[in-house]
């Protein structure tokens, strides 16, 4: 089962009695605040829960299988999470 923003918002509005439209901005400013941080080049910890880092991909060589012809695969950033020992421990 996948866990949406849709549901977040549920568990905030049951959990804390919140309204529906509070609870929904209170999830999209959790992910814009997530997104923008992040967009900065900067790093995100999430105490108990992980780690979100950026970091960018070499410029590489690439081969398309059917005609073999050779091709870049240009640079990329990407985020990187890293779940702490305690998030490691409740899911095992």
């Amino acid at each position: 089962m996948n866990l949406t923003k849709k549901d977040l918002s549920a568990i905030l509005k049951k959990e804390l009695r919140l309204s529906v439209d509070i609870s929904d901005s209170l999830v999209d400013e959790f992910f814009q605040a997530i997104k923008t941080t992040l967009r900065s080049q900067k790093n995100i910890k999430l105490s108990g829960f992980g780690s979100f880092e950026t970091f960018v991909t070499k410029e590489r060589m690439g081969r398309n299988p059917k005609s073999m012809e050779n091709f870049k695969i240009p640079s990329q950033n990407k985020v990187r999470f890293s779940p702490t020992s305690k998030a490691k421990y409740f899911l095992n």
